[in-house]
Parts: structure tokens; C-alpha cells; sequence
């Protein structure tokens, strides 16, 4: 438990790694290191910190553009409109056509992304040890895109958007022969050319969650290393060096998956040419 001296570097580490699960068919807290059904187990610590950093995001853009002034704006409304061009031009520079869609969704993904990586530098043991002290829960991990289903539940939502304008844009049968036409134009190689291209669809939406799964789930990783086997008065002098990288890899990361989402649709939604 995290309220007691945890003598075994594997037990800690195994705790911060857990997540607080809900089995959906009794509705009870699963213990860690329990066995649990795939299908019917739900993290309910990387949703519900989903839900409030895509709520605080929401709430916070919404007033500012309630309150939005021409004359001399605040700290606040300067940093958000900084962010809206940047959002802005990179949509321009790599969206060919025009979609009312494409920009407001390149921005929700990139600070819901970014809020969700930052939570990334709350210290290790800080939730832990209030979900447990105040609510008495066994597990708590408050990094959502270090949840594997997070970041590819995100990747499927833009995966399904790639099809959806792949099929408004170019048709069934235009879909049906980007798969079996190229990149061989020849009726002899449309099985090759249906597993190439089946294969570079079906690999957009799981490199894109992965990716964002692999870094983030890393650095947290090191995270609980740095706890679980240092001393606590040697710690700061590898959390504050990593912690000051890792700010590059949250932003990073979350730009990487903005840009792809942009790229992708933007692939998906130019018009088929026979």
C-alpha cells in the first residue's frame, strides 16, 4: 500500500502501474494483481481523468470566447489566441480543400492530448496517496494517454473519420480501387496490392495510438523507477532533469498526433482521379 514503507522496489512499481478497475457486470472495485475480464473490466481512474481534462479544456476555451475582446486582450485570451494560430497554420499548410471540421477538431486533439501528457509531471505519489488516505481506493494512475486503450480509442476515433471522408469524398468504388489499383495498376496484382494497401490503412490508427502510448507510458515509467529505487533526498536530482525533458516530449507528442490527424484526413479527403 502507498501509506505504508513499501520495502520491495517490485511491489511499488506493480502498484503505480495498476489502474483502479470496475468490473461492469458486478460493478466492483478489482483489486491489483487480480484476474479481471478483457471486455468486461473498465479503468475507471484514465476515463474519468479524460473526462475532467476534456472538461477543463472546454470550459476554460468557452469563457474566454465569451468574454473575448478586440481591445487589449489578457494573459489568458493572448495565450489562447496564440494557440489558435498555431492550430490555424498548420492546418492551412498541410489540409488541402476545406473542411469546417478539420481545424476545431486539430485543436481539441491537441490540448486534450497536451493536458493529458501533463499530468504526466504531478508527482508519482501525490494521487495515489489521496485516493487512498481520503477515498480508500486500492489503485490510481492519473496519465491517460499511458493507457493503452485511451490513446487507441482516440486513434479509432480518427480512424473512423478517415473513412467516413475517404467514402464521402471519393465514393465506394473509388475507395474499393485505391485498394486494389495501387500502387500496381493492373487487374494481376490487385490481391498484392488490396494487402499493401489494407495493411497501410488498418497500420494509420494503431501506429498513431501506440506511439503516443509507447512515450508516455515510458516516461511515467521512469518516473516510478526514480521513486521505487532511490532515496527520496536523491531524487529531485533526476525527477527536475527529466522532468524539464519530458515538458518536450508531452508537447511534442502532442503535436505529432495533431499533425498526422491533419495529414490523414487530409489524404483521405482529396478526390479520387481515375
Amino acid at each position: 500500500m502507498i501509506l505504508e514503507k513499501i520495502s520491495d522496489p517490485q511491489k511499488y512499481i506493480s502498484h503505480h502501474l495498476s489502474h483502479l478497475q470496475i468490473d461492469l457486470r458486478s460493478f466492483k472495485i478489482i483489486q491489483p494483481g487480480a484476474l479481471s475480464s478483457d471486455y468486461w473490466t473498465v479503468n475507471v481512474d484514465s476515463m474519468f481523468f479524460s473526462l475532467v481534462l476534456g472538461s477543463f479544456f472546454l470550459s476554460i476555451f468557452y469563457m474566454v470566447g465569451k468574454k473575448i475582446t478586440q481591445g487589449i486582450p489578457g494573459k489568458l485570451q493572448t495565450a489562447i489566441e496564440l494557440i489558435f494560430e498555431f492550430v490555424n497554420l498548420n492546418v492551412k499548410s498541410m489540409y488541402q480543400g476545406k473542411n469546417a471540421l478539420i481545424a476545431p477538431l486539430s485543436l481539441t486533439v491537441f490540448i486534450w492530448v497536451f493536458l493529458m501528457n501533463l499530468m504526466d509531471l504531478v508527482p508519482i505519489d501525490f494521487f495515489p496517496f489521496i485516493s487512498e488516505k481520503v477515498f480508500e481506493l486500492p489503485a490510481m494512475r492519473i496519465v491517460p494517454s499511458a493507457d493503452i486503450n485511451i490513446t487507441l480509442s482516440m486513434s479509432l476515433g480518427v480512424f473512423f473519420l478517415i473513412l467516413f471522408y475517404t467514402v464521402k469524398m471519393k465514393g465506394y468504388v473509388g475507395f474499393l480501387k485505391e485498394l486494389i489499383l495501387q500502387p500496381f495498376n493492373h487487374p494481376v496484382f490487385s490481391i498484392f496490392n488490396f494487402i499493401l494497401e489494407f495493411v497501410s490503412l488498418v497500420s494509420k490508427p494503431i501506429s498513431l495510438g501506440l506511439r503516443l502510448f509507447g512515450n508516455m507510458y515510458a516516461g511515467e515509467m521512469i518516473f516510478i523507477l526514480i521513486a521505487g529505487l532511490l532515496p527520496w533526498w536523491t531524487q529531485c536530482f533526476l525527477n527536475v532533469p527529466w522532468a524539464i525533458f519530458h515538458i518536450l516530449i508531452i508537447s511534442l507528442q502532442a503535436f505529432i498526433f495533431m499533425v498526422l490527424t491533419i495529414v490523414y484526413l487530409s489524404m483521405a479527403s482529396q478526390s479520387h482521379k481515375d
